[in-house]
């Protein structure tokens, strides 16, 4: 879930961890439901989609499947924070310019 949550980001032109930067994006929940097993390097899809965004946080959803079978659902959310120079995280606000580039998915999976 965490790959696709990075693409998401790239897809939108950012990183979720740019260099030099004290922002970062610490999870502070995830969960994941098997439904059926996955074997080792079995190839399958993870779709993600933003399922809110509030002021700190962005949750996600996701599916992961393949063109037959749901394997597995889930979500993930990660807080945004500024990392301070002793190492501790503060949370913050989500930057406005961060914020515009993503928007809540419709329900509707994929």
């Amino acid at each position: 879930m965490e790959e696709a949550e990075h693409a998401l980001w790239r897809e939108a032109g950012l990183s979720i961890h740019p260099p030099h930067s004290d922002l970062v994006w610490p999870r502070v929940a995830a969960a994941c439901d098997f439904y059926r097993p996955l074997h080792f390097e079995q190839e399958f899809d993870v779709w993600i989609r933003i399922a809110e965004i509030t002021a700190r946080a962005i949750r996600y959803t996701c599916v992961l499947t393949d063109d037959t079978t749901e394997f597995a659902t889930g979500s993930l959310t990660a807080a945004c924070a500024l990392r301070r120079g002793d190492g501790r995280m503060k949370a913050v606000d989500i930057p406005a310019d961060i914020a515009a580039r993503f928007q809540v998915a419709p329900t509707a999976r994929p």
